[in-house]
């Protein structure tokens, strides 16, 4: 009737992280009928902080069965069955998702036992199974595995049900459980319109400002997984309550979303946004001729409407590499020398320093539409824009290759993914002549 789940994962969410354990209790009710519990080897790393958290590190789970091998059995014991978990948006979400990767379409009912314990024991200090069992006396073994924490909840449900919680439980299984999980004020039709593809999502509060960006390879996946965890700690209760609509912006690749995410996110400075927003700044090299005609680099600070040889974030960096071209390229000014022949060897200094730049772009398939192509631009070795490409569009020239994309800000966040991405997937670069 009843199945007590817990796992242990690689992560937070379920469209990019794995599971590295799984416990099942199955009840009827009345008492526990069966315990099953694996170890699973996952095909991404296992952070070493979850290490350290759960104690499953690598060497353990180096000849334990795949979620795959183990997808059937997993899939018996649940199915027809009430899934019960200690937040159970994050366990079911888990398993469901990696049923569905292996052929099996997990739909049950779902009851939460943070939840149960609210209604049934109202106004206690916390509600984290840690301290609900010490409250109640239950005693865990093995701590942040799934079989302990799996078996605590078991003795948890006991103990709700002898405490007249089946009418509760009868209420709960009543509602839409999808409704339960999310922010009191978003309406679960804007939750169902969500692609299920890379891009940038946005929420917004009563007013409509964006409050938060996110990037998603999943938006559907990964704005749910926000839900998942509704913790019990004032800021994120005023987080959830502060969530009244969601927007989204299709991307056609998951780098695309990266970088659109960092964009928007300086752009509106969120205020639940709490990473990438650090001030950056920026300065360039610059010419400029003098009054007797000579040329002179400088670094300044960033100005729009003057062209940069070069970009740093620190104006350290700008003066070490003036430092390198005043050496290599001898850019002082000799007794009784011309302005003419001291300019050719400042020529030179910047010429150099360009083709020393690259330019390339990133062709990639996308993944939100059946044809046409996704490009990122790196000029100069600087990001220019990113946008779209017909699928039988050819072109020969990056001036004609510009004319499909549009032009965003840049920074050395977004040059090192582009960077990381082609040094990893140099297939996807493109140079052209």
């Amino acid at each position: 009737m009843y199945a007590i789940v817990d796992i242990e994962t690689t992560g937070g969410y379920a469209s990019a992280n794995d599971i590295t354990e799984v416990a099942i209790v199955l009840h009827d009710g009345q008492q526990v009928t069966e315990v099953f519990e694996t170890l699973l080897k996952p095909s991404v790393a296992i952070p070493y902080f979850i290490q350290s958290l759960t104690g499953i590190n690598h060497l353990m789970v180096q000849d334990a069965p795949t979620f795959g091998e183990m997808a059937p059995v997993i899939f018996e014991k649940l199915k027809g069955r009430v899934f019960i978990a200690h937040n159970v948006n994050f366990d079911y979400s888990f398993i469901k998702h990696h049923l569905s990767l292996h052929g099996f379409e997990l739909v049950s009912p779902r009851l939460c036992t943070v939840r149960l314990t609210r209604k049934v024991f109202p106004e206690l200090a916390s509600y984290s199974l840690g301290n609900l069992c010490r409250h109640f006396n239950i005693h865990i073994e093995n701590r942040h595995r799934a079989g302990g924490d799996a078996k605590a909840t078991a003795k948890l449900f006991d103990h709700i049900l002898r405490n007249n919680g089946h009418e509760h439980i009868a209420q709960f299984l009543k509602k839409n459980s999808r409704e339960q999980s999310l922010p009191p004020n978003l309406p679960k039709e804007q939750i169902e319109q969500l692609p299920y593809t890379p891009g940038v999502y946005y929420f917004h509060d009563h007013k409509g400002k964006i409050i938060y960006v996110g990037k998603a390879r999943n938006i559907r996946y990964r704005v749910c997984s926000h839900f998942f965890h509704n913790g019990t700690s004032r800021q994120r209760q005023e987080f959830l309550r502060n969530i009244h609509s969601i927007t989204y912006q299709n991307c056609g690749t998951e780098l695309m979303a990266f970088i659109l995410e960092n964009v928007e996110i300086r752009r509106y400075w969120p205020q639940y946004n709490s990473s990438q927003k650090t001030y950056i700044p920026s300065f360039g090299l610059y010419m400029y001729e003098d009054q007797n005609g000579y040329c002179r680099l400088v670094i300044e600070k960033k100005r729009n409407n003057l062209k940069s040889y070069y970009t740093f974030n620190t104006i350290n960096e700008g003066v070490r590499l003036l430092n390198q071209l005043t050496h290599q390229f001898d850019l002082s000014v000799k007794d009784g020398e011309t302005a003419f022949i001291y300019n050719h060897r400042v020529y030179e200094a910047v010429d150099h320093l360009e083709k020393l730049l690259p330019t390339f772009a990133v062709m990639d398939e996308r993944s939100d539409v059946a044809d046409g192509r996704s490009c990122i631009l790196i000029e100069k070795g600087r990001f220019y824009g990113m946008g779209y490409l017909p699928g039988d569009a050819t072109v020969y020239s990056y001036d004609e290759l510009k004319t499909y994309l549009q032009p965003y800000p840049e920074n050395d966040y977004i040059r090192g993914l582009v960077y990381q991405y082609v040094q990893k997937r140099p297939e996807k670069k493109l140079v052209l002549q």
